[in-house]
């Protein structure tokens, strides 16, 4: 959890749908009006959700949305494996904070057309407990109370659970938790107080986990950075610690904060075929983690918010759409790709393009490192990195999240500053590290890191379109450089790339 600087059962058919502009609008003094973008086929299932089973199917239990609590005692009584269809109406729990069901292994609970779990902003918990691969599809889950970082929809993040079909609003904390293997499908993660799903499994376990077809609006109703200034805790999704997954064909919009943050050694991610749109912050940021490869996206009229209000303060640091924070590829970590690999994506009227960045005093053991208690992938031991052999290899490479071997090719960056209201500020691409001080025992001092990242470690730009007035920040944020210094000596970045100075020529 970090700030900029400072750490700084099969598919169903997907509800798919033509959209031209987003729905959601915040405010006109917090974000200019858009103009209409291209038609984009988009996850629109928070208006237009699939319809459930009409009739309780063969052997189910019905549970009856007169009876409070109906739910919560028919799953204590009855044997796992059990499927459970909830009648039209709004079915509620008992009117205390910890009455919520507690699932058993392969239970099933289908929503008939209406059916809604409300917790009256009483109950903190709607689905809990560890079992395995229960299903929830077709049922409204909303106005649950969970505390900062917990979950409404698998609280105790059990492994192998499908949410289909269902919507989950209008709660504090997260929407939903994860676990393993779980798949989260064609649903509507709408308008909770903190995340619409906190990624995030004591003992770090999550493998295998899908998250398509979904829509994810309008999250962090708490705002949750101004209550804890520097938490680092906010967004659309979280992923914490995340080994495999596949973030595809949703759409990301409106929410306050970042619309997809992975955070502290995520690792082998695809996120390909999403529409990320107008949330506050940046549309995604993957932050002291692995491998990964990110394509064939929509992202426009992102960190419009944020970015302005950095600017406004008269913060330098380039503040971008798309933030890979000690991030790169590593070949001894396991993955289905051994590099960060960005490509295929149009990015389109977001304050700002890509930053590669590196804090040259957050590495393993250092004070300095705000995901605390954790060390790099490659050494698992923190106590290893001190003085004397931090200093040197392997360790002086391996107590770091580097960011490298980051390819970044064959996308187009479109900015037309009369959308974005803007001057030249919001059109940076950039790699860069802060000059190194601390701690005092530190081996990164100085502008070590700074020109490893810039020159030394495999970070390439190259095949890209632009078009806007672009300027390119490298090695700290002092320098900035127009394409000609971008593409010539040292920095030989955007080979074959192309440049016009107007989104409109």
């Amino acid at each position: 959890m970090t700030k900029w600087l400072r750490r700084v059962l099969p598919a169903a058919p997907l509800a798919l749908t033509l959209l031209a502009a987003t729905g959601c609008e915040s405010p006109p003094d917090a974000r200019p009006a858009p103009t209409a973008a291209s038609a984009t086929s988009v996850a629109r299932v928070c208006a237009e959700p699939p319809a459930g089973p009409t009739e309780a199917p063969a052997d189910a239990v019905t549970v009856d949305p007169a009876v409070v609590g109906d739910l919560a005692e028919k799953t204590r009584s009855s044997p796992p494996g059990t499927t459970f269809w909830l009648r039209p109406g709004k079915h509620r729990l008992e009117p205390e904070r910890y009455a919520q069901v507690i699932a058993k292994e392969g239970n099933r609970y289908l929503g008939a057309p209406g059916a809604v779990l409300d917790g009256g902003r009483t109950n903190n918990y709607a689905f809990s407990g560890t079992a395995r691969d229960v299903t929830i599809r077709h049922l409204t889950v909303q106005r649950f109370v969970a505390p900062n970082n917990e979950g409404v929809v698998n609280h105790d993040m059990a492994d192998g659970w499908v949410i289909e079909h269902a919507r989950i609003q209008y709660n504090s904390g997260a929407g939903l938790m994860a676990g393993a293997r779980q798949r989260v499908r064609a649903s509507c993660l709408r308008g909770n107080g903190q995340y619409g799903m906190n990624a995030y499994k004591a003992g770090d376990s999550i493998r295998g986990l899908v998250v398509e077809g979904n829509e994810i609006v309008g999250n962090n109703t708490d705002d949750w950075e101004r209550r804890k200034p520097g938490c680092g805790c906010t967004g659309g999704v979280k992923f914490w610690a995340v080994d495999g997954a596949d973030i595809r064909g949703n759409w990301v919009h409106d929410n306050r904060g970042a619309g997809l943050w992975a955070d502290n050694n995520n690792n082998d991610f695809r996120i390909e075929g999403n529409l990320l749109e107008a949330n506050d912050g940046a549309a995604l940021m993957y932050e002291t983690s692995y491998n990964a490869v990110i394509r064939n996206n929509t992202i426009r009229r992102n960190n419009w918010v944020e970015g302005r209000t950095y600017a406004d303060r008269g913060d330098t640091f380039p503040y971008a759409t798309l933030y890979v924070s000690e991030s790169g590829g590593e070949p001894r970590v396991r993955a289905r790709t051994d590099k960060i690999e960005i490509y295929g994506n149009l990015l389109e009227d977001n304050w700002s393009g890509i930053t590669l960045w590196e804090n040259a005093d957050r590495f393993c053991n250092s004070p300095a490192n705000t995901s605390t208690g954790y060390c790099t992938l490659l050494v698992r031991d923190t106590d290893r990195c001190a003085r004397p052999a931090i200093a040197t290899a392997p360790l002086y490479a391996d107590c770091r999240w580097r960011t490298q071997r980051v390819d970044i090719h064959d996308n187009r960056f479109l900015l037309d500053t009369s959308v974005v209201r803007c001057d030249e500020e919001c059109g940076r691409m950039a790699v860069l590290a802060n000059y190194g001080t601390y701690p005092d025992w530190s081996p990164y001092k100085g502008k070590r890191v700074a020109e490893a990242i810039t020159l030394k470690q495999r970070n390439r730009w190259y095949d890209n379109v632009y078009a806007g007035p672009w300027s390119f920040v490298a090695t700290d944020t002092d320098r900035t450089l127009d394409f000609a210094q971008w593409q010539g000596t040292p920095y030989q970045q955007d080979a074959g790339s192309t440049f016009r100075s107007r989104a409109g020529d």
